[in-house]
C-alpha cells in the first residue's frame, strides 16, 4: 500500500469492500459464522420469524384497555 493511496482513503474514504463484482451486496464472513447463524434462525423458537404472532412479549398491551 502506498503513500498516495493511504493519503487518498484519509481524504475521500476507503471503497467500501462489500460488495461483489455484479454489485449486489455480499458480506465477507466465514462459513462457520454462517452456519451459526442459520442454526440460530432454524433451531431457536425465538429467533424463528414462523412463530411470532406479531405481537411484542407482553400480554397485556391492548391499549383500550388502559
Amino acid at each position: 500500500m502506498g503513500i498516495f493511496q493511504i493519503v487518498g482513503d484519509f481524504l475521500f474514504g476507503k471503497n467500501p469492500d462489500i460488495f461483489d463484482e455484479k454489485g449486489r451486496v455480499m458480506h465477507k464472513f466465514p462459513k462457520k459464522k454462517w452456519d451459526a447463524w442459520n442454526n440460530r434462525i432454524k433451531l431457536d423458537p425465538h429467533y424463528n420469524w414462523r412463530h411470532h404472532s406479531g405481537m411484542s412479549g407482553s400480554k397485556n398491551n391492548d391499549p383500550a384497555k388502559k
